[in-house]
């Protein structure tokens, strides 16, 4: 990761370059340098730096999604890719992410962001907005809908939802 802080957020970079041609291209990235992913692994470093912000442990937050630590580290690491979007989800809902934050992850995981026109991604966007991050209590509301659970990782590494 270029810079640890990324203090200029995603909009700011877009406004600026709204205001940038091709020969200021190279004053644009010597201003911004600080505030740009190597691109390597963007959802990974996304992730640890709210869990810096938040306080809280990579381990810690596998321990409240239910998800193997050793594939967990994996998953962030970009050594291994889920196809389970519930994964990220509940990765998200356990981090304590707003919903802002829940779908930058997952488009930087390759993932549809929550989407208000479907029933059960509604469901999980009130839980964000309401701040309901336990899975536990995200699955009484999806089920009290008639609305599919999340789906629950299984706590080995060789079963995990992929």
């Amino acid at each position: 990761m270029k810079g640890k802080n990324l203090e200029k957020t995603t909009s700011k970079l877009d406004e600026m370059l709204k205001n940038t041609d091709v020969r200021s291209f190279g004053d644009y990235l010597r201003e911004c340098s600080a505030d740009m992913t190597d691109g390597d692994n963007p959802f990974g470093e996304y992730i640890k730096g709210l869990l810096r912000e938040k306080s809280m442990s990579q381990k810690e937050l596998f321990l409240r999604a239910g998800i193997d630590e050793k594939t967990g580290y994996k998953y962030i690491s970009g050594e291994k890719h889920t196809t389970q979007r519930d994964i990220i989800i509940r990765l998200c809902l356990c981090a304590r992410m707003t919903l802002k934050e829940c779908s930058r992850a997952l488009k930087l995981y390759g993932m549809s962001p929550l989407y208000a026109k479907t029933d059960r991604d509604a469901a999980l966007i009130i839980a964000f907005n309401k701040g309901i991050y336990e899975p536990e209590k995200v699955d009484e509301i999806l089920e009290r809908y008639g609305l599919e659970k999340l789906y629950e990782p299984v706590m080995r590494e060789d079963n995990d939802g992929e």
